[in-house]
């Protein structure tokens, strides 16, 4: 039965990632090459805060929830690093601030399409606002750093951005649910570390493709 399945969950994630990742990258793409050749303006960057914030929401429409802890797998993460990454770090960060404002209002930009202020002060809240955090973080180290695109920095800047997040995020888990260090850690962090490394993998190469196109 489980054997069975396998088929169909592949191929669930393979559309899920083309809709939700490969789509609106390749449309930023587009719109990068449609403005590099003029100054970026704050309405420029305003508008890329916007479209980030959008594309960050719709990423954590991808969850896979587990079984033992209330912290899903979802995309979003990946989606915060490649903000960072292109937007720098105040304009990316300001760009989660958006997302959670949106979030924080009702928006069903959180995991599952949901949203609201409960989400932030729940259990996985500290994950939520530590995206921040990640965004800023990349993006200062890349943008002090890479000034030649190397895919190296890209995936160290990443890699410290999200370990801020995992920082944040178990804090207030252990904060909020009275759980040990320990037992939070596995709850909330070692479930996710292989996956959270194939994402900073794909991210820093999305980045290094992108950023070219967008800073040249």
């Amino acid at each position: 039965m489980l054997r069975d399945c396998k088929p169909l969950l592949l191929n669930w994630l393979t559309y899920k990632f083309l809709s939700f990742i490969l789509i609106p990258v390749i449309f930023l793409y587009s719109y990068m090459n449609e403005v590099n050749s003029m100054h970026y303006t704050k309405t420029t960057n305003m508008i890329l805060c916007a479209v980030f914030a959008a594309i960050t929401g719709v990423s954590a429409g991808l969850m896979l929830p587990l079984p033992f802890t209330p912290v899903p797998i979802t995309l979003s993460t990946l989606a915060v690093m490649l903000t960072g990454a292109l937007l720098g770090g105040w304009y990316g960060s300001a760009s989660m601030i958006v997302y959670l404002l949106l979030g924080i209002f009702g928006a069903p930009v959180f995991s599952g399409y949901t949203g609201g202020f409960d989400k932030l002060i729940g259990p996985t809240g500290g994950y939520l606002a530590g995206y921040i955090l990640t965004a800023f973080i990349t993006g200062i180290i890349i943008e002090k750093m890479n000034k030649k695109n190397n895919l190296y920095i890209n995936v160290l800047a990443m890699a410290l951005g999200l370990s801020a997040c995992y920082v944040l995020g178990t804090l207030w888990y252990m904060f909020s649910t009275g759980t040990p260090l320990w037992t939070a850690l596995i709850s909330c962090v070692f479930p996710f570390l292989i996956g959270d490394a194939l994402k900073i993998a794909v991210a820093a190469v999305l980045a290094s493709k992108l950023r070219p196109a967008m800073h040249r």
